[in-house]
């Protein structure tokens, strides 16, 4: 494991609220030994700081590792003291919400990640289900995850801002107000929005497209490092004008 200072910024320098600092956290795709190992290197970092913590996450707590339902168990039940807690809808989260309403128009979810996450709730899912096979997925899955974790998917806020920064899973629409950003593009938005340049009125932090290093660039900030196979779980530390990395270490 490791921790990872980051440059500030030559001009027009963010600017994070006073008496504040932010934990933000990327994708975690089901991978609840990251999380926990996340955790404790930020409750270490945090532990002097005498200011309010706060404690975000971007999204995507699901799908592609083997260890969703722990995930979200964890982010429940063993939640950090002392910090305000944000907690962001990813694609994915959604995605599940979607499949619980229609299998049959959602049978692709399993093809990128839904799998897993079902096993994680203890069903398994064969390679190609029929419609009666996907309706049945749908009542096992309903039957088999706990309240509280469907009222935590449905809770998930699509957005937070903070000082000059704007927070979301995937990224805005450029050219477009961050108040009447589409639903869809926050979600879902990709290469629209990381090819873009343009000043989006405040620093855009996002997760959904993964990048081998974290990218903290002038007009956004990316933090999903595909910790479900690379074991990199990225967490941006904002304070200030400082802006720096805590990271789980990677596979051997």
């Amino acid at each position: 494991m490791a921790l990872f200072d980051r440059f500030r910024r030559p001009t027009d320098p963010p600017a994070y609220p006073p008496g504040k600092r932010m934990y933000c956290i990327g994708d975690i795709h089901g991978r609840a030994d990251l999380l926990v190992q996340l955790h404790a290197l930020i409750e270490a970092d945090a532990t002097p700081y005498d200011g309010t913590k706060q404690l975000l996450y971007l999204g995507d707590y699901i799908d592609r590792g083997d260890e969703s339902r722990q995930v979200i168990d964890i982010l429940l039940s063993q939640p950090l003291t002392g910090f305000e807690y944000t907690y962001l809808l990813g694609n994915h989260e959604h995605a599940l919400l979607d499949f619980l309403i229609d299998p049959e128009a959602m049978s692709g979810w399993l093809t990128w990640g839904g799998r897993e996450t079902l096993h994680s709730y203890g069903i398994q899912a064969g390679l190609s289900p029929s419609k009666s096979q996907l309706a049945e997925l749908r009542d096992l899955l309903e039957r088999a995850t706990p309240a509280s974790h469907l009222i935590f998917f449905n809770q998930c806020q699509l957005s937070h801002s903070e000082g000059n920064y704007y927070f979301v899973h995937a990224g805005i629409r450029p050219g477009v107000a961050l108040e009447k950003q589409d639903f869809q593009d926050q979600l879902w938005i990709r290469d629209a929005f990381t090819a873009s340049n343009a000043d989006h009125g405040a620093i855009v932090v996002h997760g959904h497209t993964i990048s081998e290093e974290a990218e903290l660039l002038p007009n956004r900030i990316g933090i999903d490092t595909g910790a479900y196979s690379s074991g990199v779980l990225t967490c941006l530390v904002l304070e200030g004008t400082e802006q720096r990395l805590l990271q789980t270490g990677g596979e051997s």
